[in-house]
Order: structure tokens, then C-alpha cells, then sequence
């Protein structure tokens, strides 16, 4: 399956502040693929929830999966809104400046809009487990290192895809924060 463009003109409105720090379909691809922790934020009616997940990014069907308990806030949540974003992120050193709004961290992260559903079939569903345990367990096989999933085992889990929409990706990793001339300049310790 070819990969949909989900580049960053296809985002929800979004002014920039620095737009070199954008990143293409292929880098946001990358790094959904390796970043392990992602925080999907739902809502019920006017109240949003943010819940960390482990998470797969399944390129082959164009969605993220994830799963949650059989019943609980993200299963309830998504059955009434079904309209969701995912946000995955890095995090590098705080980096100070002499100027104190060029303080800053650095950073790269992605969020993802879409639509998440609750996968049904139990094929899909077993299959999409496999590729999350994959993405934290490469090389592990079913049936050799671990007991394959059961039915019953299925019917313990929801297992959620989240329908890509749209993209965004952003990185901004300096060795330094920004200075200004108009002060006196920092002098920070290497590491």
C-alpha cells in the first residue's frame, strides 16, 4: 500500500513560530516507528483526558494501534468521541541563555490526528498485538519465546487503530540555546 501524504499543509491550522524545525512524512514515520511512549487525548463531551500508552505505528494500514482494559475512561471516551490525536515525544538537555526567553529544551515530537476504533475481528486484533509486542520485543517469536495469544486472552484487551489523518512533525536539538549580544556571555559548563 502507498503511503499517504501527510504533510504538515494538511494539519488543522497551525501558525509556525519557526517552520525550519518542521519535519517531513519519512522523519515523522522514523520516529513514530522507534519513540515508545505516546499520550492519546480524548475526551468526554468538554472534558479531555490524556492517558500514556505503549503504542505501533502499523504503516501497512496507515494507523496507529494501541490497546487499553475491556471497559475503563479510554474505551468509554472513544465509543462517545470517537475523534482522537496521539502525541509522541524525545526530550534532550535544557539548554540556558543569557536572554531569558531563548531558554530551551531540547526536543522532538509528532502528533497525529485521526479517527481511533475499536479493532472487532479477532484475527486483526491478535495481529495488530503482535506488531505492538514487536515494536518492543523485535526478534521475539510467537511460539518459540512466548505462548502465542489465546481467545481468551483477546477477550481481556481492547485493542484500538487510529485511522491517520493528518500529521505533524517538529525537532529543534541545538548544542546551544540562542544569546544575545546585548548581554554579557554565558559560560556553561560541557558535559
Amino acid at each position: 500500500m502507498a503511503n499517504k501524504d501527510y504533510s504538515i499543509t494538511k494539519t488543522p491550522p497551525n501558525i509556525q513560530r519557526r517552520p525550519q524545525n518542521a519535519r517531513d512524512d519519512d522523519w515523522i514515520r522514523s520516529f513514530l516507528e522507534t519513540t515508545e511512549i505516546g499520550h492519546i487525548a480524548t475526551r468526554w463531551d468538554d472534558q479531555p483526558f490524556l492517558t500514556p500508552t505503549t503504542f505501533w505505528y502499523d504503516e501497512a494500514h496507515e494507523r496507529i494501534i494501541f490497546h487499553s482494559n475491556i471497559v475503563g475512561r479510554v474505551r468509554a471516551n472513544i465509543e462517545r468521541h470517537p475523534k482522537v490525536c496521539l502525541e509522541a515525544s524525545r526530550y534532550g538537555k535544557f539548554l540556558p541563555s543569557n536572554t531569558a526567553l531563548e531558554f530551551t529544551v531540547q526536543y522532538a515530537s509528532v502528533i497525529v490526528f485521526g479517527t481511533a476504533s475499536i479493532l472487532e475481528d479477532p484475527e486483526d486484533r491478535r495481529q495488530a498485538l503482535y506488531g505492538l509486542i514487536g515494536k518492543y520485543f523485535p526478534g521475539m517469536v510467537p511460539g518459540v519465546e512466548y505462548h502465542p495469544i489465546t481467545d481468551k486472552e483477546l477477550e481481556r484487551t481492547t485493542v484500538y487503530a487510529i485511522d491517520i489523518e493528518s500529521w505533524s512533525g517538529k525537532e529543534n536539538w541545538p548544542e546551544q540555546a540562542k544569546q544575545s549580544n546585548d548581554w554579557p556571555p554565558l559560560v556553561t559548563s560541557q558535559d
